[in-house]
């Protein structure tokens, strides 16, 4: 029965269906070749050199098989309908699918199959493909060692890598020359994309920016603390009056107290006010600071909005020198 069991069966019910499969596929290919050879004797060249080389057996199958090909195509017929039948009625039995009528449009193949017109019959080379997969689902065959399936593999790998790459750059060049020919492209994208989630984003820009400080001051806190000593160090080192003040008696000592007493002082500002990153007060004044520069950044002119569309046109430009690449060269070389 041509569909797919999910269901396990009895080993007995089990063999059945297996000895119905291997007998339709069977048929199938007996089927296949009695349509090839036929189509082939149909032809005169073909027919005139079957009839000098087996007189004999060109007289036999003319007036046995090709008097009466309607006939036996329709035997043929007869079983894949009721192996149509059969596998609609399990379908059925077992729930397989949603309404009772799916199956034969599941199976549109077997039915279009059963029409013995002309390139109908061509479909029930389908049918040897679908017993061929549930073959491989029993465990009989493997077709995956096949070097024939090894073959079609690798050039419908090939096949289907060129259809979609060819699609994907006709697709963007279609999107580059919308951009290119557009007008306010860059506008209609801040007004319709960004504005909308402005405050999204600029809470998440004063999240990024205090994650940004905060981590930053965590691991180079010393770093951080020695500079702001060193910088002390230096501007009071240049400073006249503190050169002045080392002239004096005690003047050294008085020096280098209050540089020290600076840098105390500056490092504690420091480690204060960055450690206040993480304060409401902070997160607004970021918030803010943020809010402010968005609207500036979202502020469009003609330049500006020549520049957007050019950097989308060269992005995607990028993107389509990727797609080019040919992956199956590199896989199969």
């Amino acid at each position: 029965m041509a569909d797919n069991r999910t269901r396990s069966l009895n080993p007995a019910l089990e063999r059945l269906h297996l000895a119905w499969d291997l007998l339709v596929i069977t048929l199938v290919i007996a089927n296949l070749t009695l349509l090839l050879f036929d189509s082939l004797f149909l032809l005169a060249p073909l027919n005139a050199a079957f009839e000098a080389t087996a007189p004999g057996l060109h007289e036999s199958y003319s007036q046995v098989i090709r008097a009466n090909f309607i006939a036996i195509d329709l035997a043929f017929v007869a079983i894949f309908l009721l192996d149509v039948l059969l596998g609609w009625a399990v379908a059925i039995a077992e729930r397989r699918y949603h309404r009772w009528f799916f199956y034969p449009f599941v199976h549109w193949y077997d039915v279009l199959g059963c029409i013995p017109v002309g390139g109908f019959r061509l479909l029930r080379i389908l049918r040897v493909i679908t017993l061929l997969q549930r073959l491989q689902r029993l465990g009989m065959i493997d077709v995956r060692r096949w070097y024939l399936f090894g073959v079609v593999a690798k050039y419908y790998d090939i096949l289907l890598e060129e259809l979609t790459d060819r699609i994907a750059l006709r697709l963007l060049d279609n999107v580059q020359s919308q951009v290119r020919s557009s007008d306010g492209f860059s506008g209609r994208m801040v007004e319709q994309v960004v504005r909308p989630r402005q405050q999204a984003l600029i809470h998440e820009i004063s999240q990024r920016l205090e994650a940004m400080a905060d981590n930053a001051y965590t691991h180079h806190r010393p770093d951080i603390l020695r500079y702001v000593r060193s910088l002390v160090g230096r501007t009071l080192a240049e400073s006249p009056e503190i050169r002045r003040l080392e002239r004096l008696p005690l003047g050294s000592q008085l020096s280098r107290g209050l540089e020290s007493s600076i840098s105390d002082l500056a490092c504690r500002l420091v480690n204060e006010a960055l450690e206040g990153l993480q304060s409401p007060e902070f997160s607004a004044l970021v918030e803010h600071l943020a809010d402010s520069g968005f609207d500036a950044w979202l502020r469009t002119d003609s330049h500006s909005e020549r520049v957007s569309e050019q950097v989308l046109v060269d992005m995607l430009e990028l993107l389509k020198a990727q797609i080019a690449v040919k992956d199956w060269k590199h896989k199969y070389e």
